[in-house]
């Protein structure tokens, strides 16, 4: 019979296993910014036992039955119950023993790869990338139950995706976006900002900027990383930078991208604390807040107008004299190594060819042994450069070393999204740009907010996207913003 008293009791099981999970996300935190490094092996097994709490939580054969019993009396109760019973389901799936290996793994194959990285050494990285590998195939087994392997890992990200449906998306927009690359490389390319940027005014300038895009600094804090990322929720979500002294638009921007992760989860309706609806709903979700932070508002010329005031004040003059300068070399085009500073032509390619490979290792159809010469051409093949170095290729990314394989292609999705969003938005706030110019972002912020952020998991990811845009989402609006603006930019 169905009763509210299991439903309630099914939530306090659940907000008490949420209380857990974000102690385990704080540990991965102070591992990325501030653990020793010799405490490495120390932090595995702290991992490992959390996680084991955390899974046997997880799996308690009491919520199978709190599910049957729990009524639904409203929308927020049968989301609740939506995501509840999809973790359960999942969960019970995967062997505590081998939950446990994961994240006593991908807690000590972090420091491995940030060693192996800052030494420009593979060799030191790949055997335990292939440990990782081979759980995470493991795992996807499990899942999997005689299904796809990497639909199995993507559904972790991006619930009711699949590599056929993501695939087929990158099919239709790569036509264009190396079409506009190939008209945008034949162009003159503008003055690129050059000149020494201390990290402290760096830093300084970088939580002014969150300021400006509404961080709430009592709930937060930024601190460095090797591979900058938010964590957290609630009342307690945190960012990181990194800095290039002769690059300021890496902490820059780096900033701004974080900030719109964690602004998504600091701005999620305080009554569903501690809940599954606690969260952003899905990684492309998420994205679409860190893309259209960083980009359609941080790279647009309003705002970019603003912080060439702010960069001048700091650094005294640029290499780049005007507004329109900075502007330009703010979004110059280059076919560059590093994912993370690629410019919104190159970006989605990016992550294309990470999509291909980590299919084709989950698949089995690609060796860890192989990987960095596969990467390696197809590098070259994508984007006409060789790799020159490791930590430019193969390594230059946490991700597989965290075992977040399934992970990648929704940084795209979240491009994707963010197009729509950012056409919903300019035509709700149609004064956005003046106030975008005096460095005011809380017109774009605020309509965020309202209309996506504050609803966390209340809606499936589509339908989060749809609701708040008011159309279905699709590509089609990203590549429309990508054509116009860029060919605006370089005189197509």
């Amino acid at each position: 019979m169905k009763n509210n008293a299991a439903y309630a009791e099914l939530m306090a099981h659940v907000r008490q296993t949420e209380a857990l999970g974000k102690v385990a996300e704080r540990l991965g935190w102070d591992q990325e910014t501030m653990m020793p490094r010799a405490a490495a092996d120390q932090r595995g097994e702290e991992m490992a036992a959390i996680e084991g709490v955390l899974h046997a939580r997880r799996t308690d054969p009491q919520i199978a039955q709190w599910l049957a019993d729990a009524e639904a009396v409203d929308a927020v109760a049968a989301a609740q119950l939506h995501h509840i019973e999809r973790s359960y389901r999942r969960s019970v799936k995967v062997p505590a023993d081998l939950a446990q290996a994961l994240a006593r793994l991908t807690s000590v194959a972090q420091g491995v790869w940030a060693g192996a990285r800052a030494a420009d050494r593979v060799a030191d990285f790949l055997p335990t990338l292939a440990e990782v590998v081979a759980l995470k195939r493991r795992e996807a087994e499990c899942l999997a139950e005689g299904g796809d392997l990497y639909d199995a890992l993507i559904d972790d990200y991006e619930p009711g995706a699949s590599a056929e449906s993501l695939g087929g998306m990158f099919d239709r927009m790569r036509p264009r976006l190396v079409a506009l690359r190939e008209r945008v490389l034949a162009r003159p390319s503008p003055a690129k900002l050059q000149g020494h940027f201390a990290q402290e005014a760096q830093l300084r300038l970088a939580r002014d900027v969150a300021g400006a895009f509404g961080y709430d600094w009592s709930r937060g804090r930024m601190d460095l990383a090797v591979h900058p990322f938010s964590s957290g929720g609630g009342d307690d979500s945190r960012i990181t930078t990194r800095v290039v002294e002769a690059d300021p638009f890496n902490c820059l921007y780096s900033t701004i991208h974080e900030v719109g992760h964690s602004s998504y989860e600091l701005a999620i309706d305080r009554d569903y604390a501690m809940t599954p609806l606690g969260h952003g709903v899905s990684m492309g979700v998420h994205e679409s807040q860190s893309r259209i932070y960083e980009n359609q508002i941080g790279r647009g010329a309003a705002f970019t107008g603003w912080l060439y005031g702010q960069m001048v004040e700091r650094f005294g003059a640029l290499n780049v004299d005007s507004a329109d300068g900075f502007y330009r070399a703010v979004n110059r085009v280059a076919p560059g190594y590093i994912r993370t500073e690629a410019d919104e032509v190159h970006y989605n390619l990016h992550i294309m060819m990470r999509f291909d490979l980590e299919r084709a290792l989950m698949r089995g159809d690609l060796a860890v042994g192989d990987l960095e010469a596969a990467w390696n051409d197809r590098f070259l093949a994508d984007f006409g450069v060789a790799v020159d170095r490791p930590s430019h290729g193969v390594l230059q990314d946490v991700h597989w070393s965290v075992g977040l394989f399934g992970y990648f292609p929704t940084y795209t999705l979240g491009n994707v999204y963010a197009g729509c969003l950012n056409k919903a938005m300019r035509a709700a706030v149609p004064d956005l740009e003046a106030q975008l110019a005096r460095g005011e972002t809380a017109g774009a912020t605020g309509w965020l907010r309202e209309n996506l952020q504050r609803h966390g998991g209340l809606r499936r990811p589509h339908e989060t996207i749809a609701v708040a845009c008011g159309f279905e989402p699709t590509e089609a609006p990203l590549l429309d913003y990508l054509e116009a603006k860029f060919g605006a930019l370089y005189g197509l």
